[in-house]
């Protein structure tokens, strides 16, 4: 193995999970951004008024994101153990 190769392979695992969480992230952050606009308007500075809906929608968001995430990482998965013997050499 190639420090190249290496490199490339390691890339490709972070690319993946930052796409595998990047729903729920932007969730959460349409989600804070929203309820601080509630809070600046009404001045109502209560933290769990953050956390419990942001908590719900990343839940959600999960719940709905997450036949495409296994299928993300379904295929890195087979790719990988598919290529096992290459990467062994």
């Amino acid at each position: 193995m190639s420090p190249e190769f290496i490199i490339g392979f390691v890339r490709q695992a972070i690319e993946l999970t930052l796409s595998i969480a990047l729903p729920m992230l932007l969730v959460g952050l349409a989600i804070g951004v929203f309820i601080s606009v509630i809070q600046a308007a009404t001045q109502i500075q209560e933290t769990t008024l953050t956390f419990i809906p942001k908590l719900v929608a990343i839940f959600v968001a999960l719940l709905i994101s997450f036949p495409w995430i296994m299928s993300k990482l379904n295929t890195f998965t087979i790719n990988l153990f598919l290529n096992l013997p290459e990467y062994i050499r």
